[in-house]
């Protein structure tokens, strides 16, 4: 159809141009050969132009595998090398500069770092291995990775074991091993145990994993102290080059607030790292206890989800009910967690149903929508709980209602659906959304509300997938874990009759975590104000104060005061509200743990099963040059072409009508100027 109508236009343009050519025969012009030719042309062009045709433009690019070097810059690399530092640097970087003129080369660190200066500083803290995979995936997924160089010793103490990690790399992993296999002379503390809450007056346990190489003949007391003084030992008889033994003391709650225990293990007999022989534990003594009624409609893996994110916090006591053996009185009850409740079977329980008491409803497919309807809750919902729908959550990042982990963004962005009921769910004036909908961020996934029964929801079922999912990418349950207590805290907290408090995500904090606090004040009718500033004030162990003043969101306040050196600190907030002075006190603790200099050695085994799982290869630091060798043979590293096909309408070249205004203008001036001689 094409061709007719550019026949059609060269016919125009050739009449056209017949017609020009007889005019200026007429006018006895020089050349009117040029001149017809050039209105013949004008037409042509411009009748294209008319036409809008559109131009198929293909390109082709040739783009270089991309070779990622991930340098382990963690004190414990430093410690590793040695006097062979920079040697090591020295022949890292001519890998890099030889790998450079064949592949497109970029070095990180640990922590993400492109920056030259830091690429070898040894200043980190501490060792996730699985999260730099992660990354490495997550930024080069779709590109042209060729292969990820990775320099560790194999110690990692943060994240998940990557050996067992479905990392789905793209490209090939080479791992190139830094430090000393041979394990040295070494005790420590390995990990301990204690209830992070524990009611007053009562007794709680904490124990201490001693772990020992080549300690033989070891015979020791570990001891515990509290300020100073010892509170019990326990005497460790290590026979063996091999030791791995726990030791346990048991405490007296006796007064109320943080309490600090020092664990600490005499060095062995040329222990040459020491960092390892003491840990921190911290205990906080609470004087009274929030009663939980979890009441469910069925067993359900949920419950147990949040039984075990409460684990360890003696001022919560918890209740499990099922299968409507629900009590008939709530009087020695402080929050309510309703799961799957009101179920079809809500009119045997109606005293929770018409309950006053802070609640937490978990909808699923058994709720009753009817029922549901009349309670005070953060959603307003018409559900059907016949049929189901998967909803992924996406983190609200204007949720101030508390504050939650750092990297919740990170987790959440890694979880399952749950299984939310069908139906119209929207939030509630005053309410906020914890977690929404990943496609529709007006539909309320968790969500919060203050008032004079204060609630929280979660509009479907599955918080044990999101305890699993998160403990299988990153090796614990932290973020999960912190929403479900805060969720508790937020609850305990609005029932509280205090008009004035501030709180903290916890109350133990590490040397490298920077240190949040929100406040809340309420009026009378227990609605959530924050007209009146809010000051604080810091105070340290050496009785040095530092003030500060917080920042109002939403309807609190917030506060973020920075990383702090270890100690024990105490704070002081007031408030000026209806001509009363309002004041709200309390402690934290900043703890130092060296994760770096818990462990010696290096571990290669993990190191070669990393690379052996994804097709790459393992290579100790002296046969680094190797790298190059392995990857240059590696026939699937090679440079991909890209094809690009670009559709162009003619009419959006700005040259096309410059050419058309070129040909007018040389038929004109050409005709005027022979006609005026």
């Amino acid at each position: 159809m094409l061709w007719l109508w550019l026949l059609l236009a060269i016919l125009v343009a050739a009449v056209a141009g017949y017609i020009s050519y007889r005019a200026d025969v007429k006018r006895a012009v020089p050349y009117p050969w040029l001149t017809a030719s050039l209105r013949g042309v004008v037409v042509l062009l411009t009748i294209l132009l008319l036409l809008a045709p559109v131009f198929t433009i293909t390109k082709h690019e040739t783009r270089k595998p991309v070779v990622l070097f991930v340098q382990d810059n963690s004190r414990s690399i430093q410690d590793a090398l040695g006097k062979d530092s920079t040697d090591y640097e020295n022949n890292a970087k001519e890998l890099i500069n030889k790998l450079s003129g064949k592949y497109d080369v970029v070095t990180w660190n640990l922590d993400g770092s492109t920056a030259q200066d830091s690429l070898f500083d040894y200043k980190g803290d501490a060792t996730d291995l699985s999260s730099a995979l992660n990354r490495a995936q997550e930024y080069y997924g779709t590109q042209n990775l060729g292969a990820v160089i990775l320099a560790t010793d194999g110690r990692y103490n943060r994240g998940a074991n990557p050996v067992y990690q479905s990392l789905s790399l793209k490209g090939a992993l080479y791992t190139v091993g830094i430090g000393d296999t041979n394990l040295q002379k070494d005790l420590r503390i390995a990990q301990v145990y204690a209830n992070k809450t524990v009611s007053l007056n009562n007794s709680f346990e904490i124990r201490a994993d001693i772990v020992a190489d080549k300690c033989r003949g070891y015979n020791n007391a570990i001891s515990i102290t509290e300020n100073g003084n010892t509170v019990a030992t326990s005497l460790v008889n290590i026979g063996g080059d091999k030791y791995d033994r726990s030791v346990s003391f048991t405490m007296r709650a006796n007064t109320a607030g943080i309490h600090h225990y020092v664990i600490t293990a005499p060095a062995a007999d040329g222990e040459t790292n020491t960092a390892n022989n003491r840990r921190d534990v911290f205990v906080e003594v609470v004087d009274e206890q929030k009663h939980i009624l979890i009441a469910a409609a069925a067993p359900d893996p949920d419950i147990k989800a949040i039984r075990e994110a409460l684990a360890g916090l003696d001022n919560y006591k918890i209740t499990i009910r099922t299968n409507n053996d629900f009590p008939s009185l709530l009087d020695d009850y402080d929050i309510l967690v309703l799961h799957q409740l009101p179920g079809q079977g809500y009119r045997s329980n109606p005293t929770i149903i018409r309950s006053d008491k802070p609640t937490w409803y978990i909808l699923g497919n058994k709720v009753d929508n009817n029922a549901l309807a009349g309670m005070k809750k953060p959603v307003a919902a018409n559900i059907s709980a016949m049929q189901g729908r998967n909803l992924y959550p996406a983190y609200n990042p204007a949720f101030n209602s508390f504050t939650l982990p750092q990297n919740i963004r990170e987790v959440m962005d890694r979880m399952p659906p749950l299984n939310v009921p069908a139906g119209k769910i929207q939030l509630m004036p005053g309410a906020q959304a914890l977690f929404t909908d990943r496609g529709d961020n007006n539909l309320p996934i968790w969500a919060l509300q203050q008032g004079k029964k204060p609630s929280a929801i979660v509009t479907g079922e599955g918080l044990w997938r999101w305890r699993m999912y998160e403990y299988k990418n990153f090796g614990n349950s932290n973020v999960i874990d912190e929403c479900i207590r805060q969720t508790i805290s937020f609850l305990s907290t609005a029932a509280d009759d205090k008009p004035f408090r501030v709180t903290m995500p916890k109350y133990v904090w590490s040397d490298q975590e920077a240190i949040s606090l929100n406040a809340y004040l309420r009026n009378a009718n227990n609605e959530a104000v924050n007209t009146p500033e809010v000051k604080l004030t810091v105070k340290d162990s050496s009785g040095n104060e530092t003030p500060y003043s917080f920042e109002r969101s939403g309807n609190a306040y917030q506060l973020n005061i920075g990383i702090r050196a270890g100690g024990t600190y105490s704070y002081a907030a007031t408030t000026q509200y209806n001509g009363k002075t309002l004041t709200a006190t309390g402690s934290f603790v900043v703890e130092t743990i060296p994760l770096e200099l818990m462990e010696t050695g290096a571990d290669y085994n993990l190191l070669y099963s990393l690379a052996e799982n994804n097709n790459g290869a393992f290579f100790p630091t002296s046969a680094m040059a190797n790298v190059y060798d392995s990857i240059t043979a590696n026939e699937n590293i090679k440079p991909i072409i890209e094809t690009n096909i670009e559709t162009v309408p003619l009419i959006d070249r700005k040259w096309f009508f410059f050419l058309i205004l070129l040909f007018a203008i040389a038929e004109w001036l050409l005709r005027k100027y022979w006609l005026a001689q």
